[in-house]
């Protein structure tokens, strides 16, 4: 039998990660204690909704708490773009070091002050690095031409696409490619080919589409993921649900271990 595979997938969640991907984190690694084999993280950072960055953090001295997120160059960008393209405004990272400290230890402001990455995802992803969560971990980009060229079709996806200097995450459905305004309202971006490099799934497919590449044996699930995933497209998979930890969607800034 081969080695035990396990899998956690999460967007770009936090500047400073979000406490249920710390929790995601914690699970993976308690179950290699046991089973052995080894980790993947699958990062979707070909998402593109700019709320998933928002991070929640809580003053040292007052308890007041903050919630903070990444300036955009634009509103497409903002709204659209995928978060590995997104760029990171330099104005925005000067102003957010000088107020870390009321929040953060110096060693974790360090990390963000020398992080040097310049788009969204690639940031958080180095702070994450930087903290040592990522100790060990392999990490799958489902940004990746290679990783997106090897996965299986879907038929609920999204197409990264050029719009008004930007590129932008359309949904495709009918042979068009939509960008959602909210409610009921649609842009509508003008139809041109592609190929599987510039394609990532809806939410419901993901599964499938991350372990036709991954093929891991175990799953660390949220507790969304529990809602939406399909578990028959995961045929010999053990899907384990994480581990509880309070103020979830808060930022993680050590002290859990």
């Amino acid at each position: 039998m081969s080695d035990p595979i396990i899998c956690f997938g999460q967007q770009p969640c936090g500047i400073f990660p979000k406490r249920f991907l710390f929790a995601k984190i914690q699970t993976a690694r308690r179950l290699q204690r046991e089973i052995g084999g080894t980790i993947v993280f699958f990062y979707h950072d070909s998402d593109h909704d700019p709320r998933e960055t928002a991070t929640v953090l809580q003053d040292r001295h007052s308890g007041q708490k903050l919630s903070l997120n990444f300036v955009f160059e634009n509103k497409i960008q903002k709204l659209y773009s995928p978060l590995y393209l997104k760029r990171v405004v330099a104005d925005w990272k000067t102003k957010i070091e000088r107020g870390l400290p009321a929040y953060v230890d110096r060693k974790l402001v360090e990390v963000f002050k020398t992080n040097t990455k310049t788009t969204v995802a690639d940031f958080c992803l180095s702070m994450y690095t930087g903290m040592g969560l990522m100790e060990g971990i392999t990490i799958a980009r489902s940004s990746e031409s290679s990783f997106r060229s090897a996965a299986c079709s879907s038929e609920d996806y999204f197409v990264d696409l050029p719009y008004e200097g930007e590129i932008v995450r359309a949904r495709a459905r009918d042979g068009k490619f939509w960008l959602h305004k909210g409610g009921d309202k649609f842009i509508e971006v003008p139809a041109q080919g592609f190929g599987p490099e510039q394609v990532s799934p809806a939410r419901d497919t993901r599964f499938r589409w991350m372990q036709s590449v991954i093929h891991c044996t175990h799953y660390v699930c949220g507790a969304s993921e529990q809602d939406y995933i399909n578990k028959a497209d995961g045929p010999g998979v053990t899907f384990v649900e994480r581990e509880a930890i309070d103020n979830s969607a808060e930022a993680y800034v050590g002290g859990d271990e």
